[in-house]
């Protein structure tokens, strides 16, 4: 690790090859807490490569427990570490577009860089995180949805969890996240907490037969806050997404404020489902749940999607579907 440490600290660029061999070290423990940490600090001075984020990224998916399924699956999921601490929109989102009709295999954690993460949230209205197979698939059947606690997928990544919880900030493995869910779904909505991790999650994902929607809130956040326009980029086109065309109101980031405990946010969440929430915090759900409803379905408009995501929530479909995964 010191020779790694010492190319790192000299701004040089380990190869696939050489990040894959690292995090497969790392995974078997070989490091030491001070090395890991070490790590973790070179990557928030400088930006991550692309072939140290694919050299990463195949390590851990050799690494992590896969999970299989016939369906086509999506994945909503964030990067985190944008710094504001928005309510759980991925997750809700993901409830809702399972509401809808589609199957989703959500891959989630305990937030690290904010008051409550996917993990916390599901874990604090009683769903039971398990890599059980036969268990997810009859959720996935059941219910559209499961969702794969990361934890319990990555065993490896339990060498570094001590380290990142310390540190309390966004690291690479943020980065990774959204890369690495276990069921390798066919599509796949992911923000990302900046442009340049907009672009390298896109030269990755292109050479994939997968269906993708890369986004970027140009107001700094990594999912679609309706504070402003989003870039987006799919497996065939890049595009500037200005939400306000479309009927929905410019928010503040106040309006979608997620809360300083796990608590807070999921009374957010539940008045949300309940449909009592503001109609500020309901768009915002809507909105980044019918961006998930046109990656799978990409002949219908727009529109329609929307109109799809609002009936799940009005009609209490999403509620029910929350009730049913955590009882």
């Amino acid at each position: 690790m010191k020779e790694i440490l010492s190319q790192l600290m000299e701004l040089k660029t380990l190869s696939q090859d050489e990040a894959k061999t690292l995090m497969t070290n790392l995974g078997q423990g070989v490091y030491n807490d001070a090395h890991l940490a070490s790590l973790l600090t070179v990557f928030m001075l400088r930006p991550i490569a692309l072939s140290e984020m694919l050299g990463y990224r195949e390590a851990l998916l050799e690494l992590c427990i896969p999970f299989k399924t016939d369906y086509d699956t999506i994945d909503l999921c964030g990067t985190g570490g944008d710094g504001k601490n928005t309510f759980n929109i991925s997750t809700l989102s993901s409830i809702v577009v399972a509401a809808s009709g589609y199957k989703v295999t959500k891959h989630g954690n305990y937030g690290v860089s904010s008051a409550s993460g996917s993990s916390n949230v599901m874990e604090y209205f009683g769903y039971t995180f398990t890599n059980n197979e036969s268990i997810l698939k009859r959720q996935l059947d059941q219910f559209n949805i499961c969702f794969l606690h990361a934890p319990l997928f990555h065993p490896a990544l339990k060498h570094v969890a001590g380290v990142r919880k310390q540190m309390g900030t966004k690291t690479f493995f943020n980065m990774l996240g959204p890369l690495v869910n276990p069921a390798k779904p066919k599509y796949k909505v992911t923000g990302v907490f900046n442009m340049e991790l907009a672009r390298l999650y896109h030269y990755i994902l292109q050479s994939e037969n997968l269906n993708y929607t890369v986004l970027y809130d140009l107001n700094g956040f990594d999912e679609v806050s309706l504070t402003g326009n989003v870039k987006l980029y799919t497996q065939t086109n890049e595009a500037i997404f200005q939400p306000f065309e479309h009927g929905f109101t410019p928010l503040t980031l106040q309006q979608i404020y997620g809360g300083e405990s796990v608590a807070d946010a999921a009374k957010i969440f539940i008045d949300i489902l309940e449909n009592k929430s503001t109609r500020a915090q309901q768009d915002v759900v809507v909105v980044n749940a019918a961006l998930a409803i046109q990656c799978m379905e990409s002949n219908k408009k727009f529109e329609e999607c929307v109109s799809i995501a609002r009936e799940s929530i009005v009609s209490g479909k999403a509620l029910q579907t929350l009730k049913s995964i955590t009882t």
